[in-house]
């Protein structure tokens, strides 16, 4: 890809290649057993604005990456994030009927069918990782069942339903996010980058800064937006956080001082990159979308 490609015209292509990569992975809508291959499906594509998987190729391009390995781990983030809305939707957790801007999965296909096709989509992502052409898919796995279990995703979420109605301490707060939002965001930088050349210790230092960074931001931003947004903007319901009592960085911090921390951290992970900005300019400028984003 030509690298003085525009930022929204590589963004787009790469949205495009995500999409047939997930395609050609799910199963087809038509295979048995069909009913849970639809909600699979449903699940995953046509919505969301695939930043873990343009996270991965922006990381991939820092270190040389052929695209066409970067299309497993890419496609295996989003199908973990992706069966992970399925999961936080259910009413046994967030109990949310709208999701990309279409009723929610087991809105659609009912809970127990919703409930498989999350499991589905996370054993999926494992087995297209597995067989992947990196150098090491059993490290890979294993760095992704990280971010997604008890010490990342999950354990986050089990923070998240244990805190509503409760204010937490911005370190606890920032605990929690890092796990629930962060640990994905990192994985997908660092999977991205696993499939190039070697990197330099600073190279790798300066990935995580900017990939803790990133993640943490995308989280002040939804709470933000979770609080200024709309169902038709957002394409899942605005106003939850609070009708939930859920603690955010805006009801601890206030709606402008939220903001205030998210250009904080964008600063942060673009001072860990500066001294690669050749290489690293697609990760800069996404970290630039994370904050400035209105979806």
């Amino acid at each position: 890809m030509h690298p003085d490609l525009a930022f929204p015209v590589w963004t787009g292509e790469r949205q495009r290649r995500i999409e047939d990569v997930l395609d050609r992975a799910l199963p087809r809508a038509d295979a048995l057993p069909v009913r849970l291959h639809e909600a699979m499906r449903y699940a995953v594509l046509g919505g969301g604005k695939r930043i873990r998987p343009l996270l991965a190729y922006a990381a991939g391009e820092f270190a040389d990456a052929d695209p066409a390995v970067v299309d497993a781990p890419a496609a295996a983030v989003e199908l973990i994030h992706a069966y992970s809305l399925v999961h936080d939707d259910l009413p046994c957790m967030d109990n949310d009927t709208l999701r990309r801007g279409k009723p929610t999965c087991h809105v659609a296909f009912g809970e127990a069918e919703a409930l498989l096709a999350g499991d589905a989509l996370q054993s999926l992502a494992f087995g297209l990782l597995g067989g992947s052409a990196m150098r090491s898919s059993g490290a890979a796995c294993a760095m992704l069942a990280t971010a997604a279990g008890a010490p990342g995703m999950a354990g986050g979420q089990a923070i998240d339903l244990a805190s509503s109605g409760t204010a937490l301490a911005l370190p606890e707060l920032q605990t929690m996010h890092r796990m629930k939002t962060g640990a994905l965001i990192r994985a997908a930088v660092q999977l991205g980058a696993a499939c190039g050349r070697p990197l330099t210790e600073d190279e790798r230092s300066a990935l995580d800064v900017y990939a803790r960074a990133a993640g943490l931001a995308f989280q002040v931003v939804d709470d933000v937006l979770d609080v200024e947004g709309t169902d038709a903007a957002l394409g899942k319901t605005a106003g939850k956080d609070a009708a939930q009592q859920k603690p955010t960085y805006v009801s601890l911090l206030g709606l402008e001082p939220a903001r205030q921390h998210a250009e904080a951290l964008r600063a942060e992970a673009g001072r860990a990159l500066a001294p690669f900005r050749g290489s690293a300019r697609r990760l800069l400028e996404l970290a630039d979308w994370i904050v400035q984003r209105n979806h």
